[in-house]
């Protein structure tokens, strides 16, 4: 189910200095062709995260189900997990990504919310597809804090075939500093749930520390990690990850500055929010996802400059490049955006036509 979408889009030049980590007001808007955007599938379910393997699109609900796309075809895949799958704000099934090994274990890891009497937790489980059914197999990682909001939840597989998981802080900032709690986190494990003997902190998931509510992820050719974060109401943040290192959550955000502690290279400041979710990366330039901001943010490592290239479609929750196409998913129908006709969709746009 392809078809051609004719949009007028807006790209923004936005300038912001990497050395005082601030965030500017909006200098120069020029129109965008209409050609070239496609959508792949639409009618999705409040999609969370794009995984896509050669030609074939998997994509997770919040609701609890995984979509296949594949050749035009859309095919609902149901989830049988061992807890149910939470209906609070924020919560549901979420990060999901294959296994390097998929096409011949077909497994993958997923990170979804539960409730477990009174308690709401996240889990890192592993998940087999059989006959078109998703079943969970190990649990990987169990009782990550999930509060009202603030549940992280990406996984990404880094360069170094370690799995890596966003953790908020589950509405509760003090955790984010706390070492012996997993939230406010980003997480590392190996791929059986093990912790990795090179992790930072001795017997530790902990990858780093100090963050609000992480969602994206994302690894340059060399190595070098960046995520993506919520501010409180604003201070947004894209963040160069090291290990061990403090991200400053709730002592320090935004621009704000203190020893020991790591501020970002681009945010949002204290006047405007992207609310920035997934996350991916071409030749040095990092593609974001913005929920508040309803766009495709354009983060150019080099000169410090950002700028939207994607409007006018709502919110959007996740991005992956892949073949030189940057391909996207909406987020209207998780009761906070305003549904356009068929939302939700999946969209490709090639990345020249960006430019």
């Amino acid at each position: 189910m392809k078809k051609l979408l004719a949009l007028s889009m807006t790209i923004f030049f936005l300038i912001t200095g990497c050395s005082d980590h601030s965030g500017d007001n909006k200098q120069e808007e020029s129109p965008l062709p209409a050609e070239g955007l496609e959508v792949i599938a639409d009618n999705l379910e409040v999609p969370w995260s794009i995984e896509k393997r050669e030609d074939t699109f998997y994509l997770t609900e919040r609701s609890g189900n995984i979509v296949k796309i594949e050749d035009g075809e859309v095919q609902r895949q149901s989830v049988e997990l061992e807890e149910e799958v939470s209906t609070a704000s924020e919560a549901g099934l979420l990060g999901f990504v294959l296994a390097p090994d998929f096409s011949e274990s077909n497994l993958a890891y997923a990170y979804y919310t539960y409730e477990d009497g009174e308690e709401q937790l996240n889990r890192i489980v592993t998940l087999r597809l059989e006959d078109r059914v998703w079943r969970e197999e190990d649990l990987l990682l169990d009782q990550i804090p999930s509060g009202t909001y603030h549940h992280g939840g990406r996984l990404k597989i880094g360069p170094d075939e370690k799995l890596y998981a966003t953790a908020g802080d589950a509405s509760d900032p003090e955790i984010a500093q706390d070492l012996d709690s997993l939230g406010g986190k980003i997480l590392r494990m190996n791929l059986d749930g093990s912790i990795p003997d090179d992790n930072p902190f001795a017997g530790s998931y902990v990858y780093s520390r100090g963050h609000r509510n992480p969602q994206g992820m994302t690894w340059l050719s060399d190595g070098t990690m960046y995520a993506s974060e919520h501010g409180d109401h604003a201070n947004d943040e894209i963040n160069l990850i090291e290990a061990g290192q403090n991200y400053g959550w709730p002592v320090i955000e935004g621009s704000e500055e203190q020893d020991g502690m790591v501020s970002p290279l681009f945010t949002s400041g204290d006047s405007s929010t992207w609310a920035p979710s997934g996350m991916d990366n071409f030749e040095g330039i990092l593609f974001v996802a913005a929920l508040r901001g309803s766009a495709v943010l354009e983060f150019n490592l080099e000169t410090g400059e950002y700028r939207e290239v994607i409007t006018g479609l709502g919110r959007i929750r996740d991005v992956q490049v892949k073949d030189n196409d940057l391909y996207f998913i909406s987020n209207n129908t998780d009761g906070r955006g305003d549904p356009q006709e068929n939302d939700d969709k999946l969209y490709r746009i090639s990345l020249s036509d960006l430019n």
